[in-house]
């Protein structure tokens, strides 16, 4: 079966305080669905039009585990406390098997 990812990119973060209340309710609801964060905040080389500010980078064992802990209760309710502030690029994608 193959592993499903979460990955984000933050081009741009103007409330990096309410971006840790978010990460507070996040981080729980992402092990509740089985996630691993397996990068964050860590060293980028961007190539084309590559973006080196924040990345994080989760496993799930599956890509239907990464879109049911997206869809979770506790997740949407993390998601509800983002900040206005924040521009994310989020995408969920399955592995290669």
């Amino acid at each position: 079966m193959a592993k499903g990812y979460w990955v984000s990119v933050y081009p741009a973060i103007s409330d990096p305080e309410r971006l840790t209340a978010y990460g507070r309710l996040a981080r729980p609801a992402v092990q509740a669905g089985g996630g691993r964060v397996l990068s964050r905040d860590g060293r980028v080389v961007a190539h084309e039009a590559g973006i080196t500010q924040r990345v994080v980078l989760i496993e799930f064992d599956s890509f239907e585990q990464a879109v049911a802990a997206y869809e979770s209760e506790a997740y949407q309710k993390a998601l509800a406390a983002l900040p206005d502030g924040v521009e994310r690029d989020f995408r969920i994608v399955e592995g290669i098997d």
